[in-house]
């Protein structure tokens, strides 16, 4: 099993280093845009080959880049384009369908690339020197900057680890350039006998992980901090977007990125505590790919206020980045992450297994069992279900020795199948706090 992290270098350049690096920077993004327009301009094509040999030449003429950097930007350009089409095709399915009336408005013009990250291939365009020094293709030649990281990730790169591709990101605000490179780790095939424990996850917004064991260890993560940051920040780019000055503008940017980078950090500190109370375990956690999709909500002129509010945090959630976070921690700490069905988590009783939307009166935070009686948080509940779950597809992966890291949605009958299993399961009674 594989895992690609990322190594986030900075650059301690000169100014004729800074100025050289900018200056290809700048021309890569200029090729970007002069590419993007000419397959707009050519029925918005998406074929990568097209566009290499029709631009090539062009690329290597106008703005001088190198070979490589010449052939990456038809690369990205395609992929953009290919990207945009895809959602133009789920927007006429979801408005077929009647979930939406808005027509997606991505390929009305063409695609104008603002950052001016560009991409560098290792062996190529980058390759590493000793005394922390990295050798970067720049359009006045060669460019030899030293460089300072993460130890771990240092440690990565002087042993010859299997290093891919870079992104030569610039910060902006701060003037400082940084590399940043992906570079695979290599870890065994786990067995099912690897893992100490079996635990389940639930997300949410009002707690953002709640987290159990079947031993009944849990652990809440409270989300009311982001929740109020969120708001905070919400309200503030309303002021702004009134006031529509340059200076307002800039402002929303500034704002923008600092909202994200507080929800990233808060992610990866609940990753890392997960990770760290329960090592060598097998994590599960909820299939919710198109969520937002399936669930209905009013939007628009029908909400309310208050719908209006539950929106926009529904929108900001950042689940998938809190998976993304547990599933590589996992993978260089000796657990695993498995994805399960997250039908009926916070609705069907762990005991009696009784499903019913009754078992969460007024869809408040209480689970009272209609069947059994039996009460509990119902974030709760939910992370138990998904760890027995959990303990289904570790059973099974022990039995037969294989493994499904994600369930196949797309299968009505074996999804239908895979629920009817869950119904069956039980919380063990040693466990039950009641007791």
């Amino acid at each position: 099993m594989n895992q690609v992290i990322t190594a986030k270098l900075k650059l301690n350049t000169t100014p004729e280093q800074f100025a050289a690096l900018r200056k290809t920077q700048l021309a890569y993004r200029d090729a970007l845009n002069f590419v993007s327009e000419w397959s707009f301009a050519n029925g918005k094509t998406s074929n990568q080959d097209k566009l290499q040999k029709a631009c090539y030449e062009l690329i290597r003429e106008k703005f001088n880049l190198p070979a490589q950097m010449a052939c990456n930007i038809p690369r990205q350009v395609g992929a953009t384009y290919k990207t945009l089409w895809t959602k133009v095709k789920q927007n006429v399915a979801a408005r077929k369908a009647g979930r939406t009336r808005k027509r997606y408005k991505g390929l009305d013009q063409a695609p104008k690339y603002v950052s001016p990250t560009l991409t560098y291939n290792f062996g190529r365009d980058f390759g590493f020197k000793t005394e922390r020094r990295v050798s970067i293709l720049s359009l006045d030649g060669r460019v030899v900057v030293s460089y300072e990281g993460y130890n771990k990730h240092i440690a990565l790169i002087e042993n010859e680890s299997a290093i891919g591709a870079a992104k030569l990101w610039y910060d902006k605000p701060r003037k400082q350039f940084y590399l940043l490179v992906s570079i695979k780790v290599e870890r065994k095939e786990a067995e099912p006998t690897d893992h100490k424990t079996v635990i389940g996850v639930d997300v949410g917004q009002r707690y953002l992980a709640v987290v159990t064991d079947l031993k009944h260890n849990s652990k809440f993560f409270s989300g009311k901090t982001v929740v109020a940051v969120a708001n905070h920040y919400a309200r503030l780019r309303k002021r702004l977007q009134v006031k529509g000055t340059r200076s307002a503008t800039r402002r929303l940017v500034a704002i923008r990125g600092r909202e994200r980078r507080f929800k990233l950090d808060t992610n990866h500190r609940i990753a890392k505590r997960i990770i760290e109370r329960y090592p060598q375990s097998i994590i599960g956690i909820e299939e919710l790919t198109g969520i937002r999709e399936r669930t209905k909500r009013k939007r628009g002129k029908k909400a309310s206020v208050k719908q209006r509010r539950a929106n926009r945090r529904q929108a900001g959630w950042g689940y998938a980045e809190l998976h993304t976070a547990l599933a590589y921690k996992a993978t260089l700490n000796g657990s695993m992450t498995i994805k399960v069905d997250a039908n009926y988590t916070s609705k069907a009783c762990p005991e009696c297994g009784h499903t019913t939307d009754k078992n969460r009166p007024n869809k408040g935070l209480m689970f009272v069992c209609q069947n059994c009686g039996f009460e509990l948080h119902s974030d709760l509940v939910g992370a138990r279900n998904i760890a027995l779950r959990t303990l289904l597809v570790r059973q099974d992966w022990a039995s037969t020795g294989v493994l499904s890291l994600r369930p196949d949605v797309s299968d009505k009958e074996a999804k239908a199948t895979r629920l009817q299993r869950y119904a069956e399961l039980r919380w063990s009674p040693d466990t039950s706090p009641r007791l």
